[in-house]
């Protein structure tokens, strides 16, 4: 691990500059540009927040605010993921001209990923205005649970972009994937909906934690349990550790894959 920090350091530089190429990729030819970011998170909240406000009524208290933060978790965690998995593959012809630790282009990912992440956060902190939310300084702990997921996702994305040189039809599959963990991370219904024998479904989403963690912080304004904390954080370590594993052993083949 020390080795892999060590490297990540002096690679720095090029790290920053795949990211910067990732965003601009992104926002490539588009008018408003990074403002999207603000805006589709925005825009996305008041349309779901119209319907479900309105045609199920979920006894919600400030209910966009709530909606927010679990879109802003999930889209974090398959944008970072799904960047990540395709990285590898992506870049194989310059992996086959010049010699680039590989890693650093999952690691790219889910860094711009981040960066990405931090650009909704305005909407945010614009939301919390708007419905006269108060704003205590345990809020800012929003950060913990961020920063774990962060280590949590590339950790995942290490994994998927291994998986991805020797199995395509991951790409097809994860899809799936995320279509099914959306829909079981309490995004945009309470909880407490759900009967209790459906209830083991969270306790093996690893969303569910991050997200309730940063709801805790945003939107019940107080620090996050010690005991969520907690499993956000091995839940982190035990990813980022199987996919440097996993990443470390197979990494020599890709070249014959891609």
């Amino acid at each position: 691990m020390n080795a892999l920090i060590a490297e990540i350091y002096k690679y720095r530089y090029l790290i920053s500059e795949l990211v910067v190429r990732d965003i601009k990729k992104k926002y490539r030819r588009s008018v408003l540009g990074v403002l999207w970011s603000l805006l589709n998170p925005l825009l996305t909240m008041i349309v779901t927040a119209m319907i479900f406000s309105n045609l199920f009524r979920f006894d919600i208290v400030n209910f966009p605010l709530y909606l927010l933060c679990g879109q802003i978790i999930v889209t974090f965690y398959n944008e970072s993921t799904s960047f990540a998995m395709s990285s590898i593959i992506e870049n194989g012809s310059l992996l086959k001209k010049v010699y680039i630790p590989k890693y650093l282009f999952p690691v790219s990912r889910v860094i711009s990923s981040c960066v990405n992440l931090f650009f909704t956060l305005p909407a945010l902190f614009l939301i919390l205005i708007v419905t006269k939310m108060s704003l205590p300084l345990e809020s800012f702990t929003f950060i913990i649970p961020l920063l774990l997921m962060f280590f949590f996702c590339l950790g995942v994305g290490l994994i998927l972009s291994t998986i991805a040189v020797y199995f395509r039809d991951i790409f097809h599959l994860y899809g799936v994937f995320l279509s099914v963990l959306g829909y079981a991370t309490p995004v945009f219904y309470p909880e407490s909906i759900v009967p209790e024998s459906y209830m083991f479904i969270f306790k093996i989403n690893p969303l569910y934690f991050y997200l309730k963690a940063f709801r805790q912080a945003i939107y019940d304004g107080q620090f996050p349990e010690l005991d969520l904390i907690l499993i956000c954080f091995a839940m982190a370590i035990a990813a980022l550790s199987i996919g440097i594993f996993l990443f470390r052993k197979y990494h020599n083949n890709f070249i014959l894959y891609i």
